[in-house]
């Protein structure tokens, strides 16, 4: 258990933190130095593409036995003085790969660049009615441990009858909302509603 964490720490360090400290001083060096430049942005973007093929088996890739210290030397040797990993992964592997799809994935990242708007709208309402009724309840159950007799009555069944109608107000929003994150999901994942 200490072992993964020092090894989570040493990819933070050497796999992150350093990397973007040498690439600091290389934007700060001036337009000089274009080549290292360069370098470094195909490490950002190699690092990136690491860590979405990632996510997704985040469960599996946790199962797999030395994983983490095999992906700190991978980081160390993509950008160690010596071997400079970074080009031959990137013009061996990397470059070619996303030259061939680049125009497909253009297409969808413009299509979620004009959903985006719509999905952040979804979100930040959809927030805050849970909001909303997460207040009414944390108030409904105040209202309810302090008062007594009648009153509580009074309170707790006006408080039910507001949580339960916001509830069901919820509940007839989300039938378009879903539509909406259907349609969403079928720019992202290039599939037709058809195909499902």
């Amino acid at each position: 258990m200490l072992a993964e964490y020092i090894t989570r720490l040493l990819v933070v360090l050497f796999g992150y933190a350093y990397p973007a400290f040498e690439c600091f001083k290389t934007l700060e060096q001036g337009q000089g130095n274009a080549r290292q430049l360069r370098f470094w942005c195909q490490y950002w973007i190699i690092v990136a593409v690491l860590t979405v093929i990632e996510m997704p088996g985040n469960f599996l890739v946790s199962l797999l036995p030395m994983y983490g210290e095999a992906k700190l030397a991978f980081l160390v040797y993509l950008w160690y003085p010596k071997t400079k990993g970074t080009d031959v992964v990137y013009e061996t592997f990397l470059r070619p790969l996303v030259m061939q799809y680049e125009p497909d994935i253009e297409e969808r990242f413009r299509n979620l660049r004009a959903k985006s708007g719509q999905l952040l709208v979804f979100y930040l309402k959809n927030f805050t009615e849970k909001g909303q009724i997460l207040f009414l309840e944390a108030l409904h159950y105040v209202v309810s441990k302090s008062s007594g007799g009648t009153e509580k009555t009074k309170r707790s069944s006006w408080m039910s009858r507001l949580t339960a109608n916001k509830k069901q107000e919820k509940q007839e929003k989300e039938k378009p909302a879903i539509e909406k994150l259907e349609e969403i999901a079928d720019v992202l994942l290039g599939a037709n509603p058809k195909q499902r």
